[in-house]
């Protein structure tokens, strides 16, 4: 589990994330680059597969448009997609990689995923938000 997990945490600090907390016996470190949407971004390897979560916003009761409209989102993220969490309270962006034949450019290309739907769709997030 160590050879991923310092694997990872090199790659993130070579592409510039702030890593505020990491835990290497449970495989989790948590990475910002506020500048890019990037807040509080939970990465797990949990072998064979790195886990990446980020809480987006708390889930409005009884919306069905925003369901659909996640949905539909969904459709246009090129890695990860919304999640709701075990509760169903919350919404999470997520995304899976394999971390045997894991690469730098792998793992920057889904947290840039993130960043550009964050960035994308930021209007309807603040305003499903503050439902």
């Amino acid at each position: 589990m160590d050879k991923y997990f310092n694997k990872v945490r090199d790659y993130l600090l070579d592409l510039n994330y702030t890593i505020s907390l990491e835990d290497e016996n449970s495989g989790m470190i948590v990475v910002n680059k506020e500048e890019e949407g990037i807040n509080n971004l939970v990465i797990g390897c949990s072998d064979p597969i790195l886990i990446m979560e980020q809480h987006i916003f708390d889930m409005p009761a009884d919306s069905l448009s925003t369901y659909k409209a996640l949905l539909q989102k969904n459709r246009d993220i090129v890695h990860g997609a919304f999640v709701l969490d075990e509760t169903g309270g919350k919404i999470i962006f997520r995304d899976t990689l394999q971390l045997e034949n894991l690469d730098q450019n792998e793992l920057e290309g889904s947290i840039n995923s993130l960043s550009l739907l964050l960035s994308e769709f930021s209007d309807e997030i603040i305003s499903f938000s503050k439902q």
